[in-house]
């Protein structure tokens, strides 16, 4: 993945999942995300298994963060916060506007 973040995108939270490949499973989890959150980057990668590894970027405010996830949790993927990630924060989380 190459890039960096971009400096307009406020509220980023970065979330890891192992998606499941099978027909269905994007719109699922599309769906299940409305129009409530913007997605900031999806970062998807599958290397012939039964699911892949998805890097999101969800546009979420700090007091929505625990309804995100139990949106998450409805769809059934596995995922984890990665926000707080010290990778995520040394080459993407520059200008990421986080209060804290």
């Amino acid at each position: 993945m190459v890039g960096g973040h971009a400096p307009t995108i406020t509220n980023e939270k970065v979330f890891q999942f192992e998606f499941p490949e099978r027909p269905g499973a994007l719109l699922k989890f599309l769906m299940s995300l409305g129009t409530r959150w913007n997605i900031s980057m999806f970062h998807y990668r599958n290397h012939g298994a039964a699911y892949s590894r998805v890097l999101l970027g969800a546009q979420v405010e700090d007091d929505e963060v625990k309804d995100f996830e139990k949106m998450l949790d409805k769809v059934g993927f596995r995922y984890e916060n990665m926000t707080d990630n010290e990778a995520y924060q040394l080459f993407l989380g520059a200008g990421n506007n986080k209060s804290g």
